[in-house]
């Protein structure tokens, strides 16, 4: 009888593990580092190898504690990579206090107040026809649409990025990272 009770809270102990595992595996990793569902879009930002250019973005437009705040926000969020794809000399320009107003504007384009994970959006282009526009914080219409099995996120200006990695669940919202900067109407 102890035998078939022990293998059963083992058997249980088991089946919880692979749960867990499994909660946990929802989340891909971004920039070498763990998402946890638990921490906000800041506090996991922090931690992405591949996102320390718009870390400090977001420190230098004063930032911090919006996208730390309830939300729910989406946030559309470019790598190193895609800052470094900016004209020579962008990023410091943007960061200089100087020019913390058009970095506000510039990132607050990358934001949406609302949680869309890529069912969501992808639902909302089919149900439009191939294409959705949504409106972000900053006062920017981003166009969603379907390459494939890839969202894609055109700017006001018509420069498109990939969503590379979709559904990064956030306390407050989602992220999406993408290859590319999206820049306000010119």
């Amino acid at each position: 009888m102890k035998i078939a009770l022990r293998g059963l809270a083992v058997a249980a102990m088991l089946s919880v593990s692979t749960i867990a595992g499994i909660a946990y595996a929802a989340n891909p990793d971004v920039g070498g580092a763990p998402m946890l569902e638990t921490k906000n879009i800041i506090e996991n930002a922090v931690n992405s190898a591949d996102h320390t250019t718009l870390v400090a973005a977001v420190k230098a437009a004063g930032l911090v504690e919006t996208l730390s705040g309830p939300g729910p926000f989406t946030v559309f969020a470019p790598t190193n990579e895609a800052f470094a794809a900016l004209p020579a000399g962008t990023v410091d320009t943007l960061l200089k206090p100087e020019n913390k107003a058009t970095l506000v504007k510039i990132l607050t384009c990358h934001v949406v107040a609302a949680k869309a994970l890529s069912t969501d959006v992808m639902a909302m282009v089919k149900a439009d026809g191939g294409m959705h526009v949504v409106d972000t914080v900053g006062g920017c219409k981003l166009t969603l649409k379907l390459d494939g099995d890839k969202v894609t996120v055109t700017d006001e200006n018509g420069g498109t990025a990939t969503v590379t990695i979709a559904d990064v669940i956030q306390s407050n919202g989602v992220i999406h990272v993408i290859d590319k900067v999206l820049l306000p109407k010119s």
